[in-house]
C-alpha cells in the first residue's frame, strides 16, 4: 500500500469525481483509476461505488478513509519535522476556528505567520467547536479556536483558556427591546430566535442559560454563519444571542444587555503530546509558550 494510492482515494472521496480528483493530483485519470483499482485488489474490497452520475464511498471506503488521511498527515508531519531539524519550516498548518473568535485577531495572526514562514501552506476551516475539537484529536487540524460553555472542557488535547465573556441579545433597530437594559431571560422567552444549530457548543451556551432560568424559547432559524444570523436579525426575523466582544463586528444591530447572561469560554487547543513545527511557530506568533497548555484527559 503506497501513500500515493491513499492520496488518490482521499481526492476521489472529497471531490466525488475521478476526473476532478485526477486534476487535483495532477495525473491523468487512467493512472489514478489504475492505482485505486490496484489498491482495491490488494485490500480485497471495493472502496467506491461508481455510476454514470456519481461516485460514493462503500462501507469499506468509509472505514478506510480516516486511516488514509491519518497516514498522509503523519507522512507530511514527518517531512516537516525533518525540515525543521535542518532549520527550515515547511509543511502544512491546518487551523480550525469558530466563526465568532474574539480572543485573538486571527486574520492578522495568519498574516504575521505567513510573512515569517512563507513556505508553510496554511489552511483554515471554520466550524462548530465539537467538530473542530474532534478534528484536532484525529490530526486533521493542528490548532483550533473553540467557544464552549463554562461547564465543558475539550478532551484529549493540549490547550489553554484564552478568554471568558458574556453573551448579549442583539435585536433589529426599532425592536421594542432595542433601548432596554438589564433584561432577564424570562422577558426574552416569547421572542423568535436566530441561533446556531441544536447540539453545537455555541447553541448550548444559550440553551443551558434558558433552562437554568426555567423558560423555553423558539429557535426558528438555525444558522452556522454569524453574518447571516446578523442579517436575519437586522431584517426583524428574530433576535440572537451573541458574544458581547463579537457584536462590534456586526453593524446595524442593537445590543440588549442581559441580567444573569449566558457565558462562554474561548479555548485554544492543539495536538498532543506536542504541536507540529508549524503549529509551534504559530503559537510563537500568538506569544503563547508551546509548553504552557495543559493536557485535558478523557471524561
Amino acid at each position: 500500500m503506497e501513500l500515493q494510492q491513499m492520496r488518490y482515494v482521499v481526492a476521489v472521496a472529497e471531490t466525488a469525481n475521478f476526473t476532478r480528483a485526477a486534476e487535483r493530483c495532477r495525473v491523468v485519470q487512467s493512472a489514478l483509476s489504475h492505482q485505486i483499482a490496484r489498491l482495491e485488489r490488494e485490500l480485497g474490497a471495493r472502496l467506491f461505488e461508481r455510476t454514470s452520475r456519481r461516485v460514493t464511498l462503500t462501507p469499506a471506503g468509509e472505514a478506510f478513509l480516516p486511516a488514509a488521511r491519518q497516514a498522509l498527515d503523519a507522512a507530511e508531519r514527518a517531512r516537516a519535522e525533518v525540515a525543521a531539524a535542518s532549520g527550515e519550516l515547511r509543511g502544512r498548518l491546518a487551523i480550525g476556528a469558530i466563526p465568532t473568535v474574539t480572543a485573538v485577531d486571527l486574520p492578522s495572526a495568519l498574516k504575521s505567520f505567513h510573512v515569517r514562514h512563507p513556505q508553510v501552506r496554511i489552511t483554515l476551516r471554520v466550524g462548530a467547536s465539537d467538530e473542530l475539537a474532534e478534528q484536532v484529536r484525529q490530526g486533521a487540524l493542528d490548532i483550533a479556536f473553540l467557544g464552549l460553555p463554562p461547564s465543558v472542557r475539550p478532551k484529549d488535547v493540549r490547550g489553554l483558556v484564552l478568554a471568558r465573556g458574556e453573551l448579549v441579545a442583539v435585536v433589529a433597530p426599532g425592536h421594542p427591546l432595542a433601548d432596554a437594559a438589564g433584561v432577564d431571560l424570562r422577558r426574552l422567552a416569547d421572542e423568535v430566535f436566530v441561533d446556531f444549530p441544536a447540539g453545537t457548543a455555541a447553541r448550548a451556551q444559550s440553551d443551558e442559560a434558558f433552562a437554568a432560568a426555567g423558560v423555553s424559547r423558539e429557535v426558528a432559524f438555525e444558522i452556522t454563519n454569524a453574518d447571516l444570523m446578523a442579517r436575519l436579525v437586522r431584517l426583524g426575523l428574530g433576535i440572537a444571542m451573541m458574544p458581547a466582544a463579537f457584536v462590534p463586528e456586526l453593524p446595524g444591530v442593537h445590543v440588549v444587555e442581559l441580567r444573569d447572561p449566558p457565558t462562554r469560554v474561548e479555548h485554544l487547543i492543539w495536538t498532543r503530546p506536542r504541536p507540529s513545527p508549524a503549529a509551534a511557530a504559530f503559537l510563537d506568533v500568538l506569544n503563547i509558550p508551546r509548553d504552557q497548555g495543559a493536557v485535558s484527559g478523557s471524561a
